[in-house]
């Protein structure tokens, strides 16, 4: 048994966007109180407010975040797995974004509320902003 979770969903309504790799971190990808940039060999993808996102920007729009409580500790094994199976089990698909100190859940806007009745169906308190 994993022990319960608590993630509190986010007021904010998040854009997942891909950029060309080799394009420097645009303005409106950085400004907010919750964005997440990373560039890969591939690409550049960005998670922030939907509203700061330009219509002309390759994006797939709609998405509501979780943050799960933290700090946890890096060392710390199953959170994900905890969270990812009754929502595989619901056939949810998630974003998953994950930071030093915790990590950061999205689902589409319009499956949120069965997240939340999954993840607490499987012990995790899901609170409100």
């Amino acid at each position: 048994m994993h022990r319960p979770l608590t993630l509190t969903i986010l007021a904010e309504t998040f854009a997942i966007s891909k950029l060309d790799k080799g394009v420097p971190i645009p303005n409106w990808a950085s400004s907010g109180d919750w964005w997440s940039v990373t560039r890969t060999d591939d690409e550049l993808s960005v998670v922030c407010p939907e509203a700061q996102v330009p219509a002309d920007v390759i994006s797939n729009r709609g998405w509501k975040c979780l943050k799960l409580a933290g700090p946890l500790d890096l060392a710390l094994t199953g959170i994900l797995a905890s969270l990812l199976e009754p929502l595989a089990d619901a056939r949810i698909s998630v974003f998953f974004v994950s930071t030093f100190d915790t990590d950061y859940l999205l689902v589409k806007t319009e499956n949120l509320a069965a997240t939340a009745r999954a993840l607490s169906l499987a012990g995790h308190q899901i609170l409100d902003t």
